[in-house]
């Protein structure tokens, strides 16, 4: 099956490492769904960042409420392919079915030290997305966008970070509806 000597899920999850298998082996993954789920967060404690970011982009589809902490703190690992993958996972709402997202209690203070100092522009870009989801409600949030609007070193974080600011296009669309 898939062309592996081995086709378990641990040994797919190796297979993320691969760059000749690892197509394969997420799509397998993600086919196997929720049996597959504790392999992939073990999958996160990898020593290969390959296979550690596509646990957390697999976990984007997958995630359950025992795998939000573990993509919390995967927003800190070493490599920044990883905390991109990781901070995706936490902000995206169209990939998951029925989970909710984790509230700002979780993944606002990962966001928010991220947003301000991550040497990665990309990561800052990811975290800028997750603080945006809290604009509305958390003061803080606000805050920390209009700082890194005006004052990140990279064009693409700060106009990112202009959309979730209050006037920003995102922040306008994404307005609770009592409010507009």
């Amino acid at each position: 099956m898939l062309g592996f000597v081995r086709t378990d899920n641990e040994a797919l999850v190796s297979c993320l490492g691969d760059p000749q298998r690892t197509v394969a082996a997420y799509r397998e993954l993600l086919r196997r769904g929720e049996n597959a789920v504790s392999a992939i967060r073990a999958g996160l404690r990898d020593e290969n960042p390959a296979v550690r970011e596509g646990c957390c982009r697999l976990l984007d589809h997958l995630v359950d409420t025992e795998s939000m902490n573990e993509l919390v703190l995967m927003a800190d690992d070493p490599d920044a392919r990883v905390r991109i993958a990781a901070f995706h996972a936490l902000a995206c709402d169209r990939c998951k079915g029925d989970t909710c997202a984790p509230g700002p209690d979780r993944v606002l203070e990962p966001a928010l030290r991220h947003l301000a100092s991550d040497p990665d522009p990309h990561v800052r870009a990811m975290a800028a997305e997750l603080v945006g989801k809290f604009a509305h409600s958390d003061g803080r949030a606000v805050a920390a966008l209009r700082a890194s609007h005006a004052n990140d070193p990279s064009p693409a974080v700060r106009k990112k970070a202009g959309w979730f600011t209050p006037g920003g296009t995102i922040y306008e669309r994404t307005l609770p509806s009592e409010t507009r």
